[in-house]
């Protein structure tokens, strides 16, 4: 049952209740939601409700009605963050898990740990203990597989998977791996499943076979009702009749588990499909389903391996399907999962960072339910707090003064071009650098008071640019509705929602419907759907390094200026060419007080340092004034 308790409970009136469901035999989960707090309570007892709606601070009670209680949707509404180690898995991010189907040997995990960390996986997998369908097959090298599977993760600083197959093993497993991995033959092994969800620790729970969508969840109950709430479900696809694959990949089950828990779910393309040309299209169709991080096998010399080598990527596959992944990211609302290295910079900036980790604020501008606060959200996890600010130069204030530690600004989209405010407040602001950049599209929904019509709606408020984008949408499903610009699409969902009239609608996104609790009666009603916004994080420079150690610098965005005369601009450019250095953008700006003066804008794709190095110095040679404005990693590699 879900126990809604009042907003006004005191902690002894909640204490109370607890203690009540737990005498009665109840397991009994406190989750805090964005509206309520509730008491999920569990177990083989049945009791009258309404005798526990008597009890002081208690709103209301509501049976829950799916046999999986704890992984049910009924009972946690928000979607479950998985932690393992600095690895988050859920919410708006896809984690890349990789490794070998087999740890070999010291050389073999060593190298490919380090190949598929570079290339972007946060995780690292290989399996010491393999249940294999021959009995003559490689079964793995047990504890010695799991010690030399530790030492690629401590020297390559990713957490480890591998899997679990007998009970009498979790113990000892437990002191090696950081996240327990059920396979498929072990998914309705009900003893294994009790004495890993005892220790509490993250598992990887592969669906069956044969299994349902039903019988997957209910081992993933007996998990949770084993004392462990850290679970990932993992589709790695099903036994059908077709024989030209592995097996079936069921991409279908992913949205649909989605509907049915809070639970994360991320797809496994090597088993799915058995076929090394195979996995990245359907890496990529797992992430375009909506799942939250998929799971590949690598392997440096897979015709050598001995255990599913056609199944395996080699490096140089591997490193292009994680750049193709973080090109669909943005497509589907998601980022791609970055962890900084241990580096003598991220070690000082994360004990920073820990020490004062209440104080970690995101500055936007807007209010919230933003595209910019969508895009807070892409670049850091759910603990970052979030500052909304009225105008851009009060973000710029905010990260100066201290206020906040990031600024996430917008700098440039697809349809409107560059967001030239932003480029000039950088000007002013010498004393901030842009540590990253994310993107995010726009995808702009029709959002209402619930209940609200189509026929009911005589007005349409959004900023201009969202009523401009949205105008086919609008003459042929509006045509007579009026259409009222804003100040911001948020903002305009905001005011429908204190106005409370269900004769006016806003454009804006998702998010900001469901911040202001209003529902999107029509989605994607832009006219291009093309639509990107790319934002630059921006930081003081004593707080820029545990945010650029996430990932490989690979770009740079520098500003000059030039004497005014004949030439100056291209000598500066024949520079850049003459390096072999790619310039992807070129903006001016008239400089304040100056007039006929600009200043230049450039953004270029990094090559290795000491050639960017070397072309600053000769840059500076040749210009009047020169800053670096910030190297960093790029939204799309």
């Amino acid at each position: 049952m879900i126990v809604i308790l009042k907003q006004g409970i005191t902690p002894q009136e909640k204490d109370k209740v607890r203690d009540f469901l737990t005498e009665k035999g109840f397991i009994v989960k406190e989750i805090v939601g964005q509206q309520d707090t509730i008491l999920g309570a569990v177990g083989k007892v049945s009791i009258d409700p309404r005798t526990v709606e008597l009890l002081p601070g208690v709103s209301s009670v509501v049976p829950i009605s799916k046999p999986y209680k704890l992984a049910s949707r009924e009972l946690k509404k928000e979607d479950t963050i998985v932690h393992v180690g600095k690895v988050s898995i859920g919410g708006n991010r896809v984690a890349v898990i990789a490794g070998p189907c087999a740890v070999e040997n010291y050389d073999q995990i060593m190298t490919i740990a380090e190949s598929v960390r570079e290339s972007g996986a946060v995780m690292l997998r290989g399996g010491a203990f393999k249940p294999r369908t021959s009995p003559y097959a490689f079964q793995g090298l047990g504890e010695e597989g799991l010690k030399l599977l530790k030492k690629a993760g401590d020297a390559f600083d990713m957490p480890i998977t591998s899997e679990v197959v007998s009970p009498s093993d979790v113990k000892m497993m437990a002191e090696y791996v950081d996240m327990f991995q059920i396979g498929a033959r072990n998914m309705q092994n009900f003893e294994l499943l009790k004495e890993v969800g005892k220790t509490g620790m993250p598992v990887l729970l592969k669906r069956g076979l044969a299994a349902t969508i039903e019988e997957w969840l209910m081992a993933a109950e007996y998990l949770m009702a084993s004392g462990t709430d850290q679970v990932v479900l993992c589709e790695r696809g099903i036994r059908t009749y077709e024989k030209a694959t592995r097996n079936t990949l069921d991409c279908s089950a992913i949205p649909v588990v989605q509907k049915l828990t809070h639970l994360p779910v991320i797809g496994d393309p090597s088993h799915a499909t058995g076929i090394r040309d195979m996995v990245a299209p359907m890496s990529l169709a797992i992430v375009a389903s909506g799942a939250s991080g998929i799971i590949v096998e690598v392997h440096n010399h897979p015709e050598n391996a001995l255990s599913d080598g056609p199944q395996s990527l080699y490096p140089s596959q591997f490193r292009k399907l994680v750049h193709d992944i973080q090109a669909l990211c943005p497509v589907v609302g998601k980022s791609l999962e970055r962890v900084p290295r241990k580096t003598v910079i991220a070690e000082q900036a994360g004990k920073e960072e820990k020490k004062n980790e209440q104080s970690v604020t995101a500055a936007f501008q807007g209010v919230r339910g933003a595209y910019s606060e969508l895009a807070v959200r892409r670049a850091f996890d759910e603990s970052v707090g979030v500052l909304p600010c009225h105008t851009f130069t009060d973000a710029f204030d905010a990260v100066s003064s201290g206020n906040a530690k990031y600024a996430v600004l917008p700098i440039e989209n697809t349809l409107g071009g560059t967001i030239y405010d932003n480029l000039d407040l950088l000007a002013m602001h010498p004393e901030l650098t842009v540590v990253g950049e994310v993107q995010v599209r726009i995808q702009h929904d029709l959002i209402v008071l619930p209940g609200t019509q189509l026929e009911d709606i005589k007005k349409v408020y959004s900023h201009p640019q969202g009523l401009k984008q949205c105008r086919t949408f609008l003459e042929k499903e509006l045509p007579d509705a009026e259409q009222v610009a804003f100040f911001d699409t948020a903002g305009a969902a905001e005011f429908v929602a204190k106005t409370k009239d269900k004769s006016i609608a806003a454009i804006a996104g998702a998010p900001a419907a469901e911040y202001y609790g209003l529902e999107s009666l029509r989605n994607g009603i832009e006219s291009d759907a093309s639509n990107y916004t790319r934002f630059y994080i921006l930081s003081r420079e004593e707080n820029a390094g545990i945010y650029r150690s996430q990932a490989p610098l690979d770009k740079a965005s520098i500003s000059f200026s030039v004497s005014d005369e004949s030439g100056s601009l291209m000598n500066v450019l024949h520079l850049i060419a003459d390096k072999g250095v790619n310039m992807t953008k070129l903006e001016s700006r008239p400089i304040p007080g100056k007039p006929w003066e600009y200043l230049f804008f450039v953004e270029l794709q990094l090559p290795d340092r000491g050639t960017f190095d070397t072309l600053c110095e000769e840059m500076k040679e040749k210009t009047v004034t020169f800053r670096v404005l910030g190297l960093y990693a790029s939204a799309i590699e």
